[in-house]
């Protein structure tokens, strides 16, 4: 049950924050290994992105990769989520009844990893379908899947089985420097507001105000590897399957930092903060309002 709630309440909080999933995917191709100055600009901060992406591409555009969303989230947050919870039901991220920082960091990024391997299929479909847009504010790669089945088929097809695991030596560290983040700064500041008797023992703007804390620290720690993660899965790939433009997780790390320096590595920050701000705090309210549910009638 632990597993079903994470994957749930993830799903809850993907229905708000897709559209901006999408901007920050189109923000983070564009100028992919081009210095500032030397490529066009579609998208000059997120609430223009939002903007054109509306305007040229629809309402819908704002909502591509939606399905593999809400896959991706159930499958790779309801094994995060779920793991750490039963990690934290049996004490383990405790020292003498407190949050110990060190085996909740540890924890959570142990959860995180299990759940970027099992998500990365999904999340390499998800990442083609939110770059694809009409060619007059195209960036990145394009892909033409027609939809999520379409694209896992035509993957499986020519690269293999592994082929639909591309990228993954970039989810893994992303999701679990993410996790750890998130799910340490989690309990550590929910503990902290429980203390300061903020608010009434058991409420839920506990949990709010520790997801909003946890947010900040998530999205500061975790944008490099996002920006990273992206490119690796969207970037062209040979008939072998091996991709053209980074061969790996350090090559693009190093090649994005060449080319474009820091800001490269921090590209779509702010549509960064928007989608995973918003998404870290309805994802962990509303996981940790259903546990405390479920736990109260079983």
């Amino acid at each position: 049950m632990d597993f079903v709630l994470g994957g749930v309440a993830a799903c809850g909080a993907c229905f708000f924050t897709n559209p901006l999933e999408v901007v920050k995917t189109r923000m983070q191709l564009q100028g992919e290994l081009k210095s500032r100055g030397t490529y066009q600009v579609y998208y000059r901060n997120v609430f223009h992105a939002f903007y054109t992406i509306g305007k040229i591409d629809g309402l819908a555009g704002l909502q591509k990769g939606l399905v593999p969303g809400l896959v991706y989230q159930f499958c790779m947050n309801g094994v995060r989520l779920g793991s750490y919870a039963i990690i934290e039901s049996l004490g383990y991220i405790h020292t003498d009844g407190r949050v110990s920082a060190m085996k909740s960091t540890v924890s959570g990024a142990i959860a995180g990893v299990v759940g970027a391997v099992m998500g990365s299929p999904i999340y390499l479909v998800k990442t083609h379908l939110q770059s694809q847009s009409t060619s007059s504010i195209a960036v990145g790669h394009q892909y033409k899947h027609r939809g999520m089945m379409h694209a896992l088929l035509a993957i499986h097809k020519q690269h293999g089985i592994l082929g639909l695991w591309r990228g993954a030596s970039a989810a893994v560290p992303r999701v679990s420097v993410g996790s750890a983040a998130q799910l340490s700064t989690f309990s550590a500041s929910k503990e902290l507001v429980t203390d300061l008797q903020v608010f009434s023992e058991g409420s839920w703007l506990i949990a709010l105000s520790a997801g909003m804390m946890s947010s900040v620290v998530v999205v500061l720690a975790m944008t490099p590897f996002d920006v990273v993660s992206t490119r690796l899965y969207n970037q062209p790939v040979d008939h072998l399957g091996k991709g053209i433009l980074y061969r790996g997780f350090v090559d693009c790390f190093s090649k994005t930092l060449k080319k474009e320096g820091m800001t490269g590595l921090y590209k779509g920050l702010g549509a960064s903060y928007f989608r995973l701000g918003p998404h870290t705090i309805l994802s962990l309210l509303f996981w940790n309002e259903m546990r405390t549910l479920y736990h109260s009638y079983s």
